[in-house]
């Protein structure tokens, strides 16, 4: 079987660096980085990976411009999204249950538990 490939979209350098050194450490998925959404929709279209962490927060432009900008390209419009968030308000999570992703993460989160929140949502056993 292939090899997953998780696209990470966020701006925080350490946070980039904890994910990374997570997977390849705990799992064989290649991992690609993008540290704006700008740079991540570009990434996204040209590698197609089979899933993308996006950081909600971000300078620029926010991980739900991005999302609606992913909706609008048939392209990558299909590839599982889950976001990144230190927003776990009522409020927050009721916006995010209207959009077109696979899952939330919340920051901030435990390396370890990291992994298998995301091999849940994407219900990924490899």
């Amino acid at each position: 079987m292939a090899t997953k490939r998780i696209l990470l979209i966020d701006d925080e350098p350490g946070i980039r660096q904890v994910i990374q050194v997570t997977f390849k450490v705990m799992t064989p998925w290649e991992v690609l980085v993008a540290e704006s959404c700008k740079t991540g929709l570009a990434i996204a279209e040209a590698q197609r990976p089979d899933a993308i962490l996006l950081d909600v927060m971000m300078p620029e432009m926010d991980g739900i411009t991005a999302l609606h900008q992913m909706q609008e390209n048939p392209v990558i419009r299909s590839i599982p999204t889950i976001l990144l968030t230190a927003k776990a308000q009522a409020r927050e999570r009721e916006r995010f249950s209207q959009l077109p992703i696979a899952g939330v993460i919340t920051k901030p989160f435990k390396a370890q538990e990291l992994v298998k929140q995301i091999r849940s949502i994407l219900q990924w056993q490899d």
